[in-house]
C-alpha cells in the first residue's frame, strides 16, 4: 500500500500584497504577488501588518457578497455619512467587473476625482475604498460575483448615494447598463 505524502510549501506565506496608489487620494490598488506551482497558485490579499504599516484600516466588521445575473449591471454610486463612515475593500471572486470610486471629500486633493479598474477572478485585484468615498461598479461579465469588507455595518440612517451618471464626474462606464436598482436612479445629482 502507497504512503501518502503532505506537500508542504511555505514559499506562499513569503508572499507579499503589493499596494499601488490611485488618482483618488488614499484609494490603493493592491495587486497580490502569485507563487505559482503544478497545484495553481497563491497569493495573500489580505495581511493586518502590511495595512497598518501604511496607514490603512486593517479591521473588518462586515463582509458581504454581491451576486449580479447580467452584464451590464451597475451598482452604485454608495456611501454612508458620519457617525458610520465606512472604509472597503472590494474584490470580483467570480467573472469580472469595472468597479468605480468617487472621491467626495470635500477637503480632499482629489475631491470630485474618479477612479476606475476592473477587478476579477483571474487578476485578483483588491480596491481599498477610503471613508468619504463613493462606491459602485459595472459588471462585465454575467453571473459576477463581488465580494466587500467594510469597516461599519450597514447604517440605513447613513447611507447615501450619489448619480452613477452624474455630469459633475463623468464617469466612463465601459458598457451600456442593463441592470440598475430604482433605488439607484433615484439618487441625486452631487452637489458641494
Amino acid at each position: 500500500m502507497g504512503r501518502a505524502v503532505l506537500d508542504v510549501d511555505t514559499r506562499g506565506q513569503n508572499s507579499t500584497v503589493i499596494f499601488t496608489a490611485t488618482t483618488v487620494a488614499g484609494a490603493h490598488l493592491i495587486t497580490p504577488e502569485r507563487i505559482e506551482d503544478d497545484r495553481g497558485h497563491f497569493a495573500r490579499v489580505f495581511c493586518q501588518t502590511e495595512f497598518l504599516g501604511r496607514g490603512l484600516n486593517a479591521s473588518w466588521v462586515q463582509c458581504n457578497l454581491s451576486f449580479n445575473k447580467i452584464k451590464g449591471t451597475v451598482r452604485g454610486m454608495h456611501f454612508q455619512v458620519s457617525p458610520a463612515t465606512e472604509i472597503k475593500t472590494v474584490s470580483c471572486v467570480r467573472g469580472e467587473i469595472f468597479d468605480v470610486v468617487v472621491d467626495l471629500r470635500e477637503n480632499s486633493i482629489s475631491h470630485g476625482k474618479w477612479y476606475g479598474c476592473r477587478l476579477s477572478q483571474d487578476n485578483q485585484h483588491v480596491l481599498y475604498i477610503p471613508d468619504g468615498c463613493a462606491h459602485g461598479f459595472q459588471t462585465l461579465t454575467n453571473e459576477a460575483s463581488v465580494f466587500y469588507q467594510m469597516s461599519q455595518r450597514y447604517a440605513p440612517d447613513c447611507a447615501r448615494g450619489v448619480r452613477w451618471d452624474d455630469p459633475a464626474f463623468d464617469i466612463r462606464w465601459p458598457l451600456a447598463v442593463t441592470s440598475i436598482s430604482a433605488r439607484d436612479l433615484g439618487f441625486p445629482s452631487y452637489t458641494r
